[in-house]
């Protein structure tokens, strides 16, 4: 079948998801502050009658943040989502969405009882078939308009704060594109006024668990428009590399025979149209993007500047980058030496770890390398290629969680820049998701790697999985317990020990009887010393 005749076929099935929950994107909820629609199954907010969830309070971290963004009450995503909305649904259990209509990543089934473990495949690895699949769901998501989410075209400023709502119908793929574009624009300040120095999902701590969250959510959705319950996204190892190995035909795009700039007309992506890519023009006008198309994906790799990306990165870079032991250091920014998360992100020497803007190494590398709509941040996530790169750095961020084995604490807490420490919501997901949530191995949210998996566990281990995450938490409280009580355990035996020895330095007359009465005769008494 051919790939148009596949994604045609697809286009019939149910569509959805991620950004302002459409149920919410009216006057109503912006001015009551209120996000918690009903839950179908019983038509009751958050599924509370079905116990579900309930409408809460959003508590919201309180820890200080970095010095990198000077103001406060200036932008919308400032202690996100809280302009728009202060109560939202919380879950309880297994259960996940904005109206707790979902389960957990990890979880499915009517209770989200059941686990699931799902393996991201290397894409030079799938068939033919499941190759074309792929290229169809990708072009499937670019046409079905998403019926759960729509994105917002004005600030809360520009919407006369919740009582002119400004939202947008978008489709599935570009819901994505808009949401990668929003976390990371610049601070609008009015008039030609703008903070560049602003990113809530790169250049600090949080840029690896967001796109973790990112890649979640964006498998989900391609999952409920197929119907394609064992989706996952494949990857592009790129160690080693001599060129962009993907952009041919059979898979994300070849070169235009005539234009270098543009994708061969052989391949359906020269057709997608982009979004979200003129952050100058929206900063001149005070403006949020408004999924406007944009012309045609630009690509055209290999031909950077040297100078900055020399070439793909390579094994011994990934290496290297993966015998860092601390995941943050420093600023937090992307001015730190000796993180993993700088050097993975690219921002430091993938030889030294020091921090080097002028150079583009590992993750960084890769969008430079492809010259073209990858190479600026707000609009990268046009480039489908965007989705395999992005995997295959969540298995290198995969393969240091599993080698070194943090606990949560490493993730840190406090004076990281706006929206990056542990405790903050990450912008812009609604249901809401805590950076710290993230920092985990990814089997506990139900997928692995095909060049990473281990041996299947048995039942009994997946059960003891949740507990062995508590006790991991905890170990070290558990540790000063325990030498605590054995230092209490040394200092009784000692005052016991001291006790008897008195009482043996006291009268015979006054000691206990031992034995029997009926041995009572061949007692002898012995001198105590």
């Amino acid at each position: 079948m051919s790939l148009f005749a596949m994604g045609f076929l697809l286009v019939i099935l149910q569509p959805a998801t991620s950004q302002f929950p459409r149920a919410c994107a009216n006057m109503q909820s912006l001015l009551r502050k209120e996000c918690c629609p009903p839950w179908d199954g019983d038509g009751s907010p958050c599924g509370e009658l079905s116990s579900r969830g309930s409408c809460q309070n959003i508590l919201l971290s309180q820890a200080p943040l970095g010095p990198q963004f000077p103001f406060s009450g200036v932008d919308d995503r400032e202690d996100w989502p809280s302009i728009f909305y202060n109560r939202t649904c919380k879950c309880e259990g297994n259960f996940m969405g904005f109206n707790c209509g979902e389960c957990k990543f990890g979880f499915l089934g009517p209770n989200c009882t059941e686990r699931r473990l799902r393996t991201r495949r290397n894409i030079f690895q799938l068939t033919t078939s499941e190759k074309d699949k792929f290229l169809a769901y990708l072009n499937l998501a670019k046409n079905t308009p998403s019926q759960d989410y729509v994105i917002a075209t004005g600030t809360y400023t520009q919407m006369n704060n919740g009582s002119n709502p400004m939202f947008r119908n978008i489709n599935v793929y570009d819901l994505f594109v808009w949401m990668h574009y929003y976390a990371s624009r610049d601070t609008l300040l009015g008039g030609s006024n703008v903070w560049r120095d602003i990113d809530f999902a790169h250049e600090a701590p949080g840029f690896l668990p967001w796109h973790r969250v990112f890649l979640l959510l964006w498998e989900r959705e391609i999952q409920k428009i197929t119907g394609d319950e064992n989706f996952t996204i494949p990857y592009w190892d790129w160690r080693d590399a001599e060129d962009c190995v993907v952009c041919t035909d059979e898979y994300m795009g070849g070169r235009h025979p005539t234009n270098p700039n543009l994708l061969s007309p052989a391949s359906f992506f020269s057709s997608w149209q982009v979004i979200c890519t003129r952050s100058e023009e929206y900063n001149s006008q005070q403006a949020l993007c408004n999924a406007t198309s944009e012309g045609p994906i630009l690509r055209n790799p290999g031909n950077n500047d040297k100078s900055r990306t020399p070439r793909l990165p390579s094994s011994a870079e990934v290496e290297f980058c993966l015998s860092l032991t601390q995941y943050e250091s420093g600023s937090m920014d992307k001015m730190a030496n000796y993180s993993f998360r700088n050097t993975l992100e690219g921002f430091a020497d993938p030889r030294t770890a020091i921090s080097n803007i002028s150079q583009s190494g590992l993750h960084n590398a890769l969008h430079i390398y492809m010259n073209g709509s990858m190479s600026q941040v707000q609009g990268s996530a046009n480039d489908p290629i965007f989705v395999l790169h992005h995997a295959f750095v969540d298995s290198i961020f995969e393969r240091w969680l599993r080698r070194h084995r943090p606990m949560l604490e490493v993730y840190p807490a406090a004076n990281a820049p706006i929206g990056h420490n542990r405790e903050n919501y990450m912008v812009p997901f609604i249901p809401l998701y805590r950076n710290g949530e993230f920092f985990k191995p990814s089997r506990e949210l139900g997928y692995d790697y095909e060049y990473l998996q281990e041996p299947e566990l048995d039942s009994f281990q997946e059960f003891l999985i949740p507990y062995l995450e508590q006790a991991r938490q905890i170990w070290a409280w558990l540790v000063g317990a325990a030498v605590v009580g054995g230092i209490v355990t040394a200092v009784l035996t000692g005052l016991i020990l001291a006790c008897r020895k008195k009482r043996r330095g006291t009268s015979s007359e006054i000691q206990p009887l031992l034995t029997e009465s009926e041995d009572y005769n061949n007692i002898s008494y012995q001198s105590n010393f």
